[in-house]
């Protein structure tokens, strides 16, 4: 079960999935799903600061296997067993 986490900022918003994701996972992060003008897909996100989602994440058994930064976005992906 992969996921990948974006932030644009340390502080949030976080994004946390797509059309595709876990509706009851995105529940539990009380996330929101978005459409950006001249996106043609949708987008959970979360005004929480990263550490706040990758800790929620972390008490249903997801860990962060790598991360990465691309311009001014961070990227996590995380995997649960």
């Amino acid at each position: 079960h992969p996921l990948c986490c974006l932030s644009l900022q340390e502080v949030g918003p976080t994004m946390v999935g797509d059309e595709h994701s876990d509706p009851s996972l995105m529940n539990f992060l009380g996330a929101t799903k978005r459409n950006m003008l001249g996106n043609h897909f949708w987008e959970y996100y979360v005004n929480d600061a990263p550490r706040i989602v990758l800790n929620k994440l972390e008490s249903c058994g997801y860990r962060v296997v790598s991360m990465t930064g691309v311009g001014q976005t961070l990227v996590w992906c995380l995997h649960k067993e």
